[in-house]
């Protein structure tokens, strides 16, 4: 029994020193990942987006221009209804797709009955003119007989008395004239029979060369590939990729799409605070989600001038295209890409984890490890690091956070404090300069449009400036000092 409780308590005491051992060494740890050092060398200031790989030319497989450009069809959207798997391969002239047949079906069986309404009226219309003209010829050779027949009569009559002769001439120019009127009765009958003939031939060709149309569209609706490369869907403006089911409009024919794979671009956008630090020629590290092992190169090369805003989000962003140097073949349009453009590099400087700086009354200070902070005056920033101008050493050891009794560490570079002073003040001015400017545009755009409330000013500002209006006095503008006295 004795011997079991001299091991129970030399366990728990080997427990406790062992708890205290792993507590040092982890607190020990911990120091060191609190610790810094001031380092100097090159300092880059980048601007980190996301993007996707897109070839920078490609040729588009689509559907049938004339569903576009058919002068005698209007055609609405149309269904795809069978498509090759994206990535895949194909030759000049390999199946890609099928669009949905049936409305065009519809229409031909429907033109197929207009054509067979059109030739049946072509026929009647040569047959009805044919027997009007034989009418009208017979009638024409009736006419002739009785005018021969009054001239006759008329010329036997010349030994009857003046009346009958008077009335046998009328008779025979009665036969004349009806004659003479039957003749341009025909002619006029002729030329409105080909008339009529022609319309019902234009109306026939027209009818047979809208269904020859609809015969050439609906062959199409078979879709092949213009030339060799990897298929690649669509995108439609929503982003969603068109698929079986997708549909497309005489608008936008483009069912997918051949990318060349020899020159790529990533397509990102970038946040308006951001956008005017981006310039064309940038340089660009690239990576690759899919080959994360892998890294690119590359340059800024065109950069929007207007923003947009996306879908689901409120923020405004442009769009900015960037070209990778080289080709690789194992890249694929779609890809995700993390992209760094550099936009600016400061040689030799500085530079400092942005954790480190600490503010005291606003002044930025870092703690050092020999027990001491130092004021620092501080330059331009990345993502993760700033440049310190002065107040630290190259190698300086410094913390990472507060330390657990800051008033112990000695103040030390307290000559910086008035210059940073100066710097917020300078920078102060900007601000109130650049605020005053606008209130000054408001101010003349009020003028140009009265009895709007030009933005920065408010309702009692206004007010008086109304009442002052109207008293007749000129409005004045009133700069307030600031506590410096400027």
């Amino acid at each position: 029994m004795k011997k079991s409780l001299i091991i129970i308590l030399a366990v728990v005491v080997v427990a406790i020193v062992g708890l205290v051992v792993f507590n040092r060494l982890t607190r020990k740890d911990d120091i060191t990942q609190l610790e810094a050092e001031v380092m100097q060398g090159e300092f880059e200031i980048l601007v980190t987006v996301t993007g996707e790989l897109q070839a920078e030319n490609s040729q588009k497989i689509m559907g049938p221009t004339e569903l576009r450009t058919s002068r005698g069809h209007r055609f609405s959207q149309i269904k795809i209804q069978d498509l090759i798997p994206e990535g895949t391969v194909v030759d000049s002239g390999d199946y890609v797709a099928t669009l949905d047949r049936s409305d065009v079906t519809n229409r031909i069986k429907d033109m197929e009955d207009e054509l067979e309404k059109k030739q049946t009226a072509l026929m009647t219309t040569r047959l009805d003119t044919t027997m009007q003209l034989r009418n009208l010829r017979d009638e024409l050779v009736n006419l002739r007989y009785n005018m021969e027949e009054a001239e006759i009569t008329l010329e036997q009559s010349k030994y009857e008395s003046p009346a009958v002769i008077r009335q046998a001439q009328i008779s025979s120019d009665k036969a004349k004239r009806a004659y003479e009127q039957a003749q341009k009765n025909y002619k006029l009958k002729v030329i409105q029979a080909k008339a009529d003939m022609r319309n019902a031939e234009i109306n026939l060709a027209r009818e047979q060369r809208d269904y020859e149309d609809m015969q050439k569209i609906i062959n199409k609706f078979v879709i092949h590939a213009p030339s060799a490369g990897m298929v690649i869907y669509q995108k439609e403006w929503g982003g969603q990729k068109r698929k079986v089911g997708s549909m497309i409009s005489p608008w936008d024919l483009t069912v997918a799409t051949l990318p060349d794979l020899s020159s790529m671009i990533s397509k990102t956008y970038v946040n308006e605070i951001d956008i005017s630090k981006i310039k064309v020629d940038q340089h660009v590290r690239i990576g690759v989600d899919a080959f994360p092992e892998k890294s690119y190169e590359g340059k800024v090369f065109e950069v929007a001038n207007i923003g947009e805003q996306l879908p689901n989000t409120d923020a405004k962003v442009f769009e900015v295209l960037i070209k990778l140097d080289g080709i690789d073949p194992i890249l694929r349009p779609a890809m995700t890409t993390s992209n760094q453009i550099i936009t600016a590099v400061f040689e030799d400087v500085l530079y400092i984890p942005l954790e480190a700086v600490q503010f005291e009354d606003s002044i930025p200070i870092v703690y050092k490890k020999n027990k001491t902070k130092s004021v620092v005056l501080l330059g331009e920033s990345n993502e993760n690091e700033v440049i310190v101008e002065q107040g630290l050493e190259a190698g300086d050891k410094i913390l990472l956070s507060t330390p657990d009794k800051p008033e112990e560490y000695k103040l030390i570079g307290e000559e910086l404090i008035p210059v940073f002073k100066e710097r917020e003040r300078q920078k102060k001015l900007l601000e109130e300069k650049a605020k005053a400017d606008a209130n000054n545009k408001n101010q003349q755009q009020m003028k140009r449009r009265p009895g709007k409330m030009p933005k920065g000013m408010t309702r009692e500002q206004m007010k008086k400036m109304r009442s002052k209006n109207s008293s007749g006095k000129k409005p004045q503008v009133v700069v307030k000092k600031t506590e410096s006295g400027n």
